[in-house]
């Protein structure tokens, strides 16, 4: 059963997505999956889902969804900064269609 969920919860939702497929595999108690700022930036994928991804973040982080130290992540100075997923993804939301496109060497 698909999710009916739009605007900045869709986002969140779809934040929660990534960030369990970026950052699974660093659970600890009481965090689902962790991701550097610099891993969910740099991202190819979260690049093409996310319009405004500081944005994003700032709301999951107000609705308890995820944490991370500060007020607001910055490129460069916050890469380092540990964004933590506390809640899982709403149940039966699929992951976001995001069209990857790869620069391939002309032969």
């Amino acid at each position: 059963m698909a999710v009916e969920l739009s605007g900045v919860d869709l986002e969140v939702g779809y934040l929660q997505l990534e960030l369990m497929r970026l950052g699974a595999d660093r659970s600890s108690e009481g965090v689902l999956a962790c991701a550097t700022f610099a891993e969910l930036m740099d991202c190819p994928r979260c690049e093409q889902i996310f319009e405004a991804l500081v944005g994003t973040l700032r709301a999951a982080k107000k609705r308890k969804v995820i944490t991370y130290e500060g007020q607001m992540l910055l490129k460069g100075v916050s890469d380092n900064v540990q964004v933590k997923l506390l809640q899982p993804p709403p149940a039966g939301l699929a992951p976001a269609e995001a069209v990857i496109h790869c620069s391939h060497p002309s032969s």
